[in-house]
């Protein structure tokens, strides 16, 4: 399971699931757009009064899911922080490229932000065949 696999399965996506924790450790879900990018870093923006804003300010850590069709799937884990620094505008282009409303919505919204998440583990399963392979960073 390649780096080049995995970014053209994670790259046919528009929507994963993404799970975040708590300060109580209780879990919380919502349906996010999300991009990605050659190293397999996950570009998604979100409103600082969301759940999942708060909840990644306090804690980090994150999972998606990512894929759900023919039962093809991939589990991702990893650490995100608020998109700022001298990358930010070529992983913005890469989430409007996906997401070309999103210039709108950076434009207009105030309390909108942009979170980069790196992959610490990743786990493709294809229950047809069925395969699951893992991988960690």
């Amino acid at each position: 399971m390649t780096k080049d696999f995995l970014f053209d399965f994670i790259s046919k996506h528009r929507h994963a699931v993404l799970a975040t924790v708590t300060k109580n450790k209780i879990p919380e879900a919502a349906l996010v757009g999300f991009a990605v990018n050659r190293d397999l870093e996950i570009i998604f923006d979100t409103v600082t009064t969301s759940r999942k804003y708060k909840n990644l300010i306090a804690d980090p850590s994150i999972a998606f899911v990512i894929g759900w069709e023919n039962e093809q799937t991939v589990q991702y884990e990893g650490r995100a922080e608020v998109l700022k620094g001298p990358d930010e505008k070529e992983l913005l282009e890469i989430y409007f490229e996906k997401f070309p409303d999103g210039r709108e919505r950076k434009e207009t919204w105030k309390d909108l932000v942009h979170f980069r998440v790196s992959p610490v583990w990743i786990r493709f399963s294809d229950f047809n065949i069925p395969i699951i392979k893992e991988k960690k960073f």
